[in-house]
């Protein structure tokens, strides 16, 4: 929460004016207008008076980083415009409040609020007509907002077989998990938002059969759907265990509210949970089932939880900051059945166990699109714009497999961040924009009080470059193959992490987030 929330100021009041020279180029400078938290940054001879606080999950802006004519969130890499305030990237959404700058004997003073700044107008020569969206999760949330974000006034359908709408899923597996978050913080928007924007819902159904020649989608309960342009975002489901007893009541996997929601109805009266995988849905679910003082044991079969990803080093950190909290590690073992009240290993080890979650990855949902004779290979292949292999056709999210210029290769990635922004790039292009996605691939994870932070992709790597001490919680780790760097880690370090961020995209040539305004 920030300091606004909480009643506290800091810094001038930018209303009563702030000498110039205070105020140093690309450099934010914290303060508040009667009374509301802002910052003020300067660009040249340009003064920009913003909010202080995202609008994602209210982190300290102060804290992040001016590139061109924007400002990074320091924890979830949200882009916002100075100029406009806009969110210009996932995973904000919302505008930052900006205040009109007057410039008097060598002071700078914020006036009145402005007005929120109109979205561009269309071109309807080049844009659908009318767009329908399946899978209402990350990527067809953000397509659906980008689109009227952009001022479309044409026709959107939102396809979700999930029955709820479209909601934050990374706190499925953190905060609301741990009894900290209540359910009205995870909705994208409220019901009333897609009233108002005319984005019509269809959830608790599924797209049954895609006709890509006549454009014409098929619903689960016969309705049928024509449109000019058509995004596919069914995102994964999670693989499944096959031993005996794997299909019992008591096994939980977390990808779903209805998943979360089964989950918390089971933790009263229980003691001892087994979790069955430590990628990070399953060390974040140990993480938040410690916070309900449950005893968790994880069983794995690496030797270090996570260090295929992110190296010995920082799983050696992991590993150990759970054990600070009481999770105990079967690694290099294996689940072999299940029963009703244990857990038995390949080690001959039994484990008490009032429930299981299985967090052993995921699998990409590609039944419609391969029935829809669209290119799949690891995921549907789509082009530096997002088009799949047949017009008119988008894929994005955990399905799509794009060719990545930072690392040099086709990637699939199964990152909430990156599926946001795919969405608002696959909408932008239905709308005639013709964008690339460049945006280097991020994502976030939680562990108690730390967070690792991980900017680019990198499969497989032969080398580390480690600045700092993982074990103290402080560091940033590069990972390369050969001579290309690929991917950063980050503890502790949240601008090495929106260094790296930038610095990718610097290198392929990207195009700024504030060109697309």
């Amino acid at each position: 929460m920030g300091d606004e929330a909480q009643g506290q100021q800091q810094g001038p009041d930018f209303s009563l004016g702030v000498a110039a020279e205070q105020i140093l180029e690309g450099v934010p400078l914290r303060g508040h207008v009667a009374g509301e938290d802002a910052i003020l940054i300067r660009q040249g001879d340009e003064i920009f008076a913003i909010g202080a606080q995202c609008t994602h999950y209210h982190a300290p802006l102060a804290e992040g980083l001016v590139v061109g004519g924007a400002i990074r969130c320091p924890w979830h890499h949200a882009c916002f415009s100075l100029r406009t305030g806009r969110a210009l990237r996932a995973p904000a959404f919302d505008a930052l409040r900006r205040w009109r700058i007057e410039k008097a004997e060598g002071k700078v003073f914020a006036r009145e609020l402005l007005k929120e700044a109109a979205p561009k107008s269309v071109d309807a020569a080049h844009a659908a007509r009318s767009v329908v969206i399946v899978g209402a999760g990350a990527a067809g949330f953000a397509a659906a907002q980008m689109l009227r974000a952009e001022g479309y006034d044409g026709l959107v359908e939102m396809i979700g077989a999930d029955p709820a709408e479209p909601y934050d899923r990374p706190n499925l597996s953190k905060d609301y998990l741990a009894g900290t978050a209540e359910s009205d913080w995870l909705p994208l928007r409220d019901s009333a938002w897609y009233k108002e924007n005319g984005v019509q819902l269809r959830l608790g159904r599924r797209a049954k059969a895609l006709d890509t020649a006549a454009r014409r989608l098929t619903l689960d309960d016969g309705a049928t759907l024509s449109y000019d342009a058509l995004l596919i975002a069914t995102g994964a489901s999670p693989r499944r265990l096959s031993v005996p007893g794997a299909d019992s009541a008591h096994v939980h996997y977390l990808r779903t509210l209805a998943d979360a929601d089964r989950l918390i109805a089971a933790c009263p009266g229980a003691r001892r949970i087994a979790v069955i995988g430590a990628s990070f849905i399953g060390l974040e679910t140990a993480a938040a089932l410690r916070a309900r003082n449950l005893d968790v044991h994880v069983i794995a079969p690496d030797a270090i939880p996570m260090a295929r990803i992110l190296g010995p080093e920082i799983g050696d950190f992991v590993r150990n900051l759970h054990i600070s909290h009481g999770v105990v590690f079967h690694l290099e073992d294996g689940v072999v059945e299940i029963d009703k009240s244990s857990v038995r290993l390949k080690s001959g080890v039994t484990i008490e166990a009032d429930f299981v979650v299985v967090g052993v990855g995921v699998q990409p949902d590609l039944a419609l699109a391969e029935a829809a004779g669209l290119a799949v290979d690891n995921g549907v292949l789509v082009d530096e714009y997002l088009q799949t292999s047949a017009p008119g056709v988008y894929a994005a999210g955990d399905i799509a497999r794009w060719p990545d210029r930072i690392t040099g290769e086709r990637i699939r990635v199964e990152h909430w961040v990156v599926a946001e922004r795919q969405g608002q790039t696959a909408a932008r292009n239905m709308l005639g924009r013709q964008e690339r996605f460049e945006a280097a691939p991020f994502f976030w994870s939680q562990h108690y009080d730390q967070t690792i932070a991980y900017v680019g992709h990198a499969a497989g790597w032969d080398r580390l470059e480690i600045s700092g001490d993982p074990a103290a919680g402080d560091c940033r780790v590069a990972y390369f193959k050969g001579d290309r760097k690929l991917a950063v880690a980050t503890i502790g370090r949240d601008l090495d992490s929106l260094r790296a961020e930038a610095a990718f995209e610097e290198s392929i040539g990207a195009a700024p987030p504030e060109a697309i305004e």
